[in-house]
């Protein structure tokens, strides 16, 4: 029985060495699961996307060593073939790099990929970096299997794109028993249904069954979802890894219906067509990305200016959640101007969280600010210019904290507001993460409703909301 691993993991971006130790644990897994093939995500060496990095030369050079280092990993699970997503260098003129695929085995190359249709719309810039790989189709036989490869926008080309060659079309052709799309495919509301869709409808054209891996993890203000997916021949979702979370799955494949079982060979449960539901898919998005970036910069604890309104509500819920109450503070700047209830309402909000709150009344530093304005250039302060200082001042108070006690200060906005201006520069802009930037005011209301009926309690209290 052919047995195939789907290796859906979280590499970082430059962390070449961990990459490649993350790739051996999973391959021994798949290797103790008896496994012919493990398949790793697209780029999963250097972590999607490695943007400019590739035109630095040390950067170029650990690339090189870290493709040495994963042929010597390779050894450790001599009979399994490992398809990993790698920057390969290439000869002429054009691009030094391809996005490619590798099939390796054992300390050696076994089949060599490099990506077709380069997306460079949206958020991707591939021909930035990359450049195109040739019209050809290749197909990998391992375990007396026939395994065609292809990675991520080439199976795309069906769905509103005009690429002039489609690389799925052209793979079937070579009458493969299965597909392999490695991917890194961020995630975003409709986009799980969609690569369903797309790819759904490609297998059912051409009647080829397909596993497509894709990665998992927050980089910056990209997150992917992971929730890799086989299809049978017929284009039925088969089989869902989970999504927002790392997931090591070994397949049995039969190669005689097209279709897949589980590692022992039984039925797979069914997948639902139904997936999360818009708000709780925000939440798990919000609150991976933001372990992931506080990780992977170095950060464990976060702090955040707590209002009493209710965006900075919710991004107190938010990183709580990532990082466990005990991780997270928040501080309450009262002015002469505040009312009792913002800093009641903060009260309440970091009980029920379980979050230290740390009061500093700014009412001294806005005075000595005002005063020395009004002496050094003898006009007062009234208005919004003092509105907006007691702005700054909070703000700077935020990043003092986030210098002295190393805490990763948050910012509050939400899409709404920053998206007019509705800010002050310098004062509620501070801070190295937004967590809420994506959400419009209407969906900062529905999210905090939604996670008090989640919790089944007043996790946000009411007056705020």
């Amino acid at each position: 029985m052919f047995k195939i691993t789907s290796a859906q993991i979280t590499p970082t971006i430059g962390a070449i060495q961990g990459n490649i130790k993350r790739m051996l644990q999973a391959a021994s897994q798949a290797r103790d699961e008896g496994a012919h093939l493990v398949v790793f995500p697209e780029l999963s060496l250097t972590a999607y996307y490695p943007a400019d990095l590739l035109d630095d030369p040390a950067f170029q050079g650990r690339v090189e060593a870290g493709l040495t280092d994963l042929k010597l990993a390779s050894r450790e699970t001599p009979a399994l073939v490992w398809i990993v997503g790698a920057p390969v260098r290439r000869q002429g003129p054009g691009k030094a790099y391809f996005n490619a695929l590798l099939a390796i085995q054992n300390g050696e190359v076994v089949l060599q990929y490099a990506k077709q249709l380069l997306p460079t719309y949206n958020i991707f810039d591939e021909r930035r970096h990359f450049e195109p790989g040739p019209d050809v189709a290749r197909v990998l036989r391992v375990g007396g299997m026939q395994v065609g490869v292809m990675i991520c926008e080439d199976g795309w080309n069906d769905e509103g794109h005009d690429y002039g060659v489609n690389p799925f079309a052209r793979l079937a052709d070579a009458a493969p028993d299965l597909i392999v799309s490695i991917n890194a495919s961020p995630s975003n509301v409709g986009k799980r249904e969609q690569r369903h869709s797309v790819f759904g409808k490609a297998c059912a054209r051409h009647k080829l069954p397909l596993l497509y891996v894709n990665q998992i993890g927050g980089h910056d203000q990209l997150v992917f979802d992971g929730a890799s997916f086989a299809l049978n021949a017929a284009g039925h979702v088969v089989f869902e890894a989970k999504r927002f979370v790392e997931d090591i799955t070994t397949l049995s494949f039969d190669p005689q219906h097209g279709s897949f079982a589980d590692v022992h060979g039984q039925v797979l449960p069914p997948v639902s067509s139904e997936g999360l539901p818009t708000l709780e898919f925000y939440r798990r998005q919000i609150v991976l990305g933001l372990q992931d970036y506080a990780r992977r910069c170095g950060f464990t604890q976060a702090v955040v200016g707590s209002s009493g309104g209710i965006d900075s509500a919710l991004t107190l819920v938010l990183a709580a959640q990532a990082l466990g109450p005990d991780n997270v503070a928040g501080v309450t700047m009262p002015s002469a101007y505040s009312s009792t209830g913002s800093v009641s309402d903060s009260v309440a909000l970091c009980r029920n969280l379980g979050v230290r709150l740390l009061e500093h009344p700014i009412h001294a530093p806005v005075a000595a600010f005002a005063d020395g304005f009004a002496s050094a250039f003898g006009q007062p302060l009234q208005g919004l210019p003092l509105e907006n200082l007691q702005a700054r001042v909070r703000g700077t108070t935020l990043m003092e904290y986030s210098n002295t006690f190393g805490h990763l200060l948050l910012t509050t906005g939400n899409k709404s507001e920053v998206s007019v201006g509705y800010c002050t520069l310098y004062g509620d802009t501070n801070g190295g993460l937004g967590l809420i930037g994506d959400l419009y005011k209407t969906e900062i209301f529905a999210l905090c409703r939604h996670i008090n009926a989640s919790a089944g309690r007043e996790m946000i209290p009411q007056a705020i909301i």
